[in-house]
């Protein structure tokens, strides 16, 4: 019976009884439709515009400004699409049968997926039945890719219209919690990606309620940037996050984009949001990361106590270039000296700290090295950094298999936080392409646009599928392979690492550092590290292919007399990790 009251939007009140809020402070006549039967809303000094109708749950509604009628932009859930009615829903029928306390940021190991692709079914139903498998295997948190509901049977989710309202094709509010349910009873953390910077181009009424909501004098890569500043248009994300940690029970969120969510006010929306979560109490840990192109520091800080973790992309470029010698359009700074980058991202978190890189002008970044090791989330593979490729290429069909290993042996046994992009654990080589079910002109602008993006990288955008065609997001499902010796192979290394990350590199994540890392360079494709922590230390040794200046036997170097914890060796690829307490 888990309910946050909200500002915008419906709220049951009891006996059939709803209040009604939306903020529209140019509209002159606002009504509520429910069932067919309009009820006149009062305007409110701050814009708001409220009123009390009666209504049985799962009845239609929508407002109706200067007579016509929109869905609720903070609806709960849609009778249909974008553009049609919203539905009256009381979150506290739902049942929670278990109670949960959540689990420490320093287990974390995420498994991110696409509910639209992670099954056949691709629904939340279909979801749930898959995690017993994960658990096993090790995963203690899936993060799934935005849910808001969206134009069309099918897409990512990041051209979501609808933050409060999950996609309908994924299946129902209760679908959802009932699969955050059976995650927790697994002992599997939920964290959602919410996207608080931009809405999609087709559905976002809230251009007719209150144009106010966006600032027009600032452009993004999606539009017209959003007014940070005023109060409703804050309470509206605040909202947002509180209502998804409460009513659906979630242990975190993250949000994408926040370099793209420029407020000038004091505290900014970012802050404010960590803080109003904080205050709220949930009774058990609450897990905020962000995705920041900034490389900023200032909203991790321990003593900050606002963000947990920020994802790393300069750790997955590093590794990327040093597999694949790829050095086009972003990747070209990373291509000049992928190892030392990698090196370096061992040791400080961040690879771009405000230093010059080759290969560009523009600085950024800051100093990361302060920064508990956990606090960067890094991974090999993630939605964006395959789905963005014109043919979705998994790193796993840009590399062979031994060096691949060895980079997810690393990943899992590092103090950092993992993140596995769903069928990663069995290594997958399916594709993860980008796809979307828009029509019309809005269909030819998202091919042009396409096409445009991939101008940097020769030959790839001729050759990219069609997004809108369904066979792309068809070809997106990760587990093609399953069965075959390979993904047994992979499944069984998977298993070993996160055992002993469980076992032996957790308890010395949660006795703290102890001092600063030491990273050396072995060559030109082998390193070692060494992280000190409070009860012990963590060593690893990796190397990536054949290497003549090597200068020692990195699987030998300066380590401790006596057997790893866990390694693997072939003729030109090793990697081995010591846990010492």
């Amino acid at each position: 019976m888990l309910h946050f009251p909200r500002s915008w939007g419906a709220e049951p009140l009891g006996d059939g009884r709803w209040l009604f809020g939306i903020w529209a402070p140019s509209v002159a006549e606002v009504a509520v439709r429910v069932g067919g039967s309009d009820t006149p809303l009062q305007r409110q000094p701050d814009g708001f515009w409220r009123g009390e109708a009666a209504g049985e749950p799962g009845a239609e509604y929508g407002f109706v400004l200067d007579g016509s009628v929109r869905p609720d932009p903070a609806a709960r859930a849609q009778a249909g699409d974008v553009h049609g009615p919203s539905l009256l829903l009381d979150p506290r029928g739902f049942r929670w049968d278990q109670p949960w306390a959540g689990r420490s940021w320093e287990e974390a190991v995420i498994y991110e997926l696409h509910i639209g692709t992670f099954t056949e079914e691709g629904t939340f139903a279909a979801a749930a039945r898959r995690l017993r498998d994960l658990a096993k295997l090790g995963i203690t948190a899936i993060e799934l890719l935005p849910v808001g509901q969206f134009t069309g049977r099918h897409g990512w989710g990041y051209d979501g219209v609808l933050p409060y309202a999950p996609h309908r094709n994924y299946g129902s509010p209760d679908d959802l919690k009932a699969l955050i349910a059976a995650a927790q009873d697994h002992g599997i953390m939920v964290l959602l990606d919410v996207v608080y910077n931009h809405f999609g181009p087709d559905g976002a009424y809230l251009h007719a309620y209150a144009p106010e909501f966006f600032d027009t004098q600032r452009h993004t890569p999606w539009g017209a940037g959003i007014d940070y500043s005023g109060p409703p248009v804050r309470a509206f994300f605040i909202e947002n996050a509180l209502y998804w940690l409460t009513e659906y029970r979630l242990d975190g969120l993250r949000l994408d984009a926040t370099d793209q969510i420029e407020d000038p006010s004091e505290p900014e929306l970012l802050v404010e949001l960590a803080q109003r979560v904080r205050a709220a109490d949930l009774g058990r840990p609450i897990h905020l990361t962000t995705e920041d192109n900034r490389n900023i520091t200032r909203l991790h800080e321990p003593e900050a106590e606002l963000y947990t973790a920020e994802w790393n992309d300069d750790y997955h470029h590093a590794i990327h270039c040093l597999l694949t010698g790829e050095d086009e359009a972003y990747y070209a700074p990373y291509a000049a000296d992928p190892m030392a980058d990698l090196c370096l991202a061992l040791e400080c978190g961040y690879v771009e700290q405000g230093q010059p890189r080759p290969g560009t002008e523009k600085l950024r970044g800051e100093s990361s090295a302060h920064l508990p090791w956990p606090s960067f989330i890094n991974f090999n593979q993630n939605h964006d950094q395959t789905g963005n490729r014109a043919l979705g290429e998994r790193l796993t069909a840009l590399a062979e298999d031994a060096p691949l290993q060895v980079a997810h042996a690393l990943l899992l046994c590092a103090p950092f936080t993992p993140l596995l992009f769903m069928g990663e654990e069995e290594g997958s080589r399916a594709p993860f392409l980008f796809f979307a079910d828009f029509h019309g002109d809005l269909a030819e602008a998202l091919r042009k646009g396409r096409a445009k993006e991939f101008a940097g990288f020769k030959g790839f955008a001729e050759r990219a599928p069609d997004p809108l065609d369904p066979a792309t997001r068809d070809a997106s499902r990760p587990f093609a392979e399953s069965g075959s010796a390979r993904a047994a192979e992979w499944r069984e290394l998977t298993a070993r690492l996160l055992a002993l990350r469980a076992g032996g590199i957790v308890p010395l994540l949660k006795s703290g550092r102890a001092g600063d890392p030491v990273v050396t360079r072995m060559g030109e494709r082998a390193l070692r590290a060494e992280w000190p922590f409070v009860a012990g230390r963590l060593i690893v040794t990796a190397r990536f292919g054949p290497d003549a200046g090597m200068e020692a036997d990195v699987m030998e170097a300066d380590v401790p007399l006596r057997a790893p914890d866990l390694g693997f060796e072939t003729e030109e690829c090793g990697f081995a990790v010591w846990v010492e307490v």
